[in-house]
């Protein structure tokens, strides 16, 4: 397997879990038994990812690393962190993670984004892939949830025509998860984007460029996938899942 390089973002203000997020940062907050950032460095980890970037922020970043250390602890081979002085979004802290990752291939994780079969399958297929990006789906069933997220619409051969961020009529009944790979080229991109209304460089604006090139694939996740940051409500429902069933399972052989 080519080098893939990992970055995990864990800044923003968590507003959406104020007051628990006043004293911490929510990705510090913790699911089940340990702090959530921790089960995104498993995840990577156990893909085969040990070469990671964290990116966090505001007046808690320092805890990371005293949580994380240099990553030993956690089988991260080279552990490196970056810092975010504001709220730019998704995109622009990507972009500070320039010079960790360019010219090799990237997995993105959203540090909040908690699931249960592990996305081994999926890094190896982007490793084999020759260019451009990858996504990974998950089945909502309620449209009232996914007019909150980020929802792919598809065409006949079940390929990702565009990428709708928050819709009110929502195009497909699939959520963008939290994970996305890109090559060497996202560096190229993110310096062309415009702020959104929300003064933030988006991620569905990175998506939706190699969407146009025609270099997006996408997978769909098996298991359960929960954003712990969307609400309080969806906070406690990754943890009374993690709780019963754990986290970030190997694939189970071929029967």
């Amino acid at each position: 397997m080519g080098v893939i390089k990992g970055v995990i973002l864990a800044g923003g203000t968590g507003s959406r879990l104020h007051p628990l997020t006043r004293i911490t940062n929510k990705h510090l907050l913790p699911i089940y038994d340990r702090p959530m950032v921790t089960y995104a460095v498993e995840a990577m980890v156990d893909a085969g990812v040990d070469e990671i970037m964290v990116v966090t922020g505001g007046t808690h970043a320092g805890e990371f690393f005293r949580l994380l250390g240099n990553g030993e602890e956690y089988g991260v081979d080279r552990l490196l962190y970056a810092y975010q002085e504001r709220a730019g979004g998704i995109a622009e802290a990507l972009g500070l993670t320039e010079r960790f990752a360019r010219g090799d291939k990237i997995l993105v994780m959203l540090a909040d984004n908690i699931i249960e079969r592990s996305i081994r399958p999926m890094v190896e297929a982007f490793s084999a892939q020759e260019r451009g990006a990858r996504i990974l789906l998950s089945p909502v069933d309620d449209p009232a949830h996914l007019r909150h997220l980020g929802v792919p619409e598809l065409d006949g051969d079940g390929r990702v025509t565009r990428i709708h961020e928050k819709p009110d009529d929502p195009p497909s009944t699939y959520a963008v998860t939290g994970f996305y790979f890109y090559d060497a080229s996202v560096f190229d991109v993110i310096p062309t984007l415009t702020p959104s209304r929300r003064g933030e460089l988006e991620i569905t604006d990175v998506n939706n460029w190699y969407v146009g090139q025609g270099t997006m694939e996408l997978d769909v996740l098996e298991g359960f996938w929960g954003d712990a940051g969307e609400s309080i409500d969806a906070y406690y429902e990754v943890n009374d899942f993690v709780r019963a069933h754990g986290a970030n399972h190997p694939e189970p052989p071929p029967a």
